[in-house]
């Protein structure tokens, strides 16, 4: 039972420690930046490793880190030449990196912890059975403490540089002209991602870094227009997957990482259908119910067309509306209830409809907008 609240606190940490950062990657559309950066740092791991021969050292974070940071440096240099975007130049930098890194552990390190299903998966299960003992005393499992650590670096640097950051994600010419320095905020922020990517490297892989740094940002970006309300739903909702993936995992035996990220995608999935704002859903419930009020426009022009007393009382039926305006009937009948509804039309004996004073004036209204 321990050892389920310790993965949960950690798998918390890093949900928390990724949705940050991710929160601007979504918005400067960057989201690849962040697979790339989980890649790339690979190479830096490996190198390091090969020179020192430890694997418990925080070299390997910082070669890691300044893998990821050149990464993002080869990158803009080739967007910069203008023969290259941003696309191209993310697929092109980052699997070069990875590949490179694949071949040297399969030459030189073949037999060492670093081979690529742990790469690509990692495994947040074995986590709390790595511990901090200082002099006989135990405080904790070090994914913890490593995961904390970040969440705490990048919640100084988003609160330091919060407005700076705001307005340079939305403007960057803006943020120029008074006076922020958007490129350096670019890359301190390119140094939070890598940072929390090597950081998660061993919790949770290379992959799966990348739900964790981009699904709950993207969920909270269709749940609210403001950025410090996305930061916060966005940890809360990394958090809560964290929480639903590993009971998820206890239950049906699989892979805790895995099935965190699995439900992140899950609760994508949802809002991305319901969300009240931008769910499919509630779109598609918003586009029907305009081609509603523009049919009733259309109803009280046809009326309008054919309010002359002689009128034969057929011109103004649903039937007529099924023929003449090629209306199903169903169709007809919620165009008439909304005509009704909004006071267009009054119904005049069982089978036909007059137009309201305020249906002529709409009518007319619309006559002379086209």
């Amino acid at each position: 039972m321990m050892a389920i609240m310790d993965i949960i606190i950690i798998g918390c940490l890093v949900s928390a420690a990724a949705a940050i950062p991710g929160c601007f990657l979504i918005l400067r559309r960057m989201a690849m930046m962040s697979d790339a950066i989980s890649h790339s740092v690979l190479l830096g791991i490996v190198v390091m490793f090969l020179i020192i021969r430890t694997l418990h050292s925080p070299l390997l974070i910082a070669a890691a880190a300044a893998t990821g940071l050149m990464t993002v440096v080869l990158t803009e240099l080739l967007i910069a030449s203008k023969r290259m975007k941003r696309d191209a130049a993310i697929g092109l930098i980052f699997p070069l990196f990875f590949a490179i890194a694949i071949i040297m552990i399969n030459q030189f390190a073949s037999g060492v912890h670093l081979d690529q299903d742990a790469v690509i998966l990692g495994e947040i299960a074995f986590a709390p059975f790595h511990r901090w003992t200082v002099m006989g005393v135990d405080l904790g499992p070090v994914g913890a403490w490593l995961m904390g650590g970040v969440l705490v670096i990048n919640t100084l640097f988003v609160t330091l540089f919060y407005k700076e950051l705001m307005v340079s994600t939305f403007d960057s010419l803006l943020a120029t002209s008074m006076g922020f320095r958007p490129r350096l905020l670019h890359y301190g922020l390119m140094v939070c991602v890598s940072l929390t990517c090597v950081a998660a490297f061993d919790v949770v892989g290379t992959i799966l870094i990348v739900a964790l740094i981009i699904t709950p940002p993207a969920s909270a970006y269709l749940l609210t227009n403001r950025l410090s309300t996305m930061l916060f739903l966005s940890v809360g909702i990394g958090c809560v997957c964290t929480v639903l993936g590993v009971g998820a995992a206890v239950v049906i035996d699989a892979s805790i990482a895995g099935s965190m990220c699995a439900m992140a995608g899950l609760v994508f999935i949802l809002i991305f259908l319901f969300s009240p704002e931008h769910g499919l859903i509630k779109k598609a419930y918003n586009q029907r119910r305009k081609t509603i009020q523009f049919s009733a426009m259309l109803l009280t022009i046809q009326f309008f067309n054919h309010r002359h007393p002689n009128r034969h009382p057929f011109e103004f039926s649903i039937q007529n509306l099924t023929d003449h305006m090629r209306w199903s009937e169903s169709f007809s009948k919620k165009v008439i209830g909304y005509a009704v509804q909004n006071n267009f039309i009054v119904q005049h004996d069982a089978a036909t409809y007059r137009l309201t004073p305020f249906g002529e004036e709409v009518a007319k209204n619309a006559i002379q907008s086209t």
